[in-house]
């Protein structure tokens, strides 16, 4: 089992959209960078855990933990004019070049972990999330990482 953080502004899904959808569980749809997509298609496992990141907001921070309950599969938003997720390209193709994947709740955070706290942890000093310049939405997080996050989100 591998430990993800996936970046989200709240107000277009954020975790209280997670935690009311159906079976709370909803389709990550609307990556539009390869490097992520890579990650989802070939690194995603069923399984794998999944810190949901409020980013984009007054407060950026974790808010939670979900679970991946399907593993890639094409994002028809590509192919759809209408979305905002819309790619011409994958229209070209006659398929979509994007993928999702299916991710569950597991457990609202008992205390939101902010950013600014994430940064005041030792253990946390190397995460991706931290790094000048990184903007992907979709970050592998290491074992310890996983562990001190748990442990201060109260899981």
């Amino acid at each position: 089992m591998k430990y993800w953080l996936m970046k989200t502004e709240p107000d277009v899904f954020g975790w209280n959209d997670l935690e009311t959808n159906p079976n709370q569980t909803a389709s990550w749809d609307g990556v539009r960078n390869y490097q992520a997509r890579n990650s989802m298609r070939d690194d995603f496992k069923l399984g794998d855990r999944v810190f949901v990141y409020h980013s984009s907001c007054e407060t950026p921070g974790i808010a939670g933990l979900a679970e991946v309950v399907k593993e890639a599969y094409p994002d028809p938003t590509a192919l759809d004019p209408k979305s905002e997720y819309y790619d011409p390209k994958s229209e070209k193709l006659g398929a979509s070049r994007w993928v999702m994947v299916n991710v569950k709740s597991i457990a609202k955070a008992k205390s939101f972990l902010p950013l600014n706290q994430i940064r005041s942890h030792k253990k946390l000093q190397n995460m991706l999330l931290l790094r000048p310049g990184q903007r992907l939405s979709i970050q592998a997080v290491t074992d310890d990482e996983a562990a001190e996050i748990l442990k201060l989100l109260g899981l």
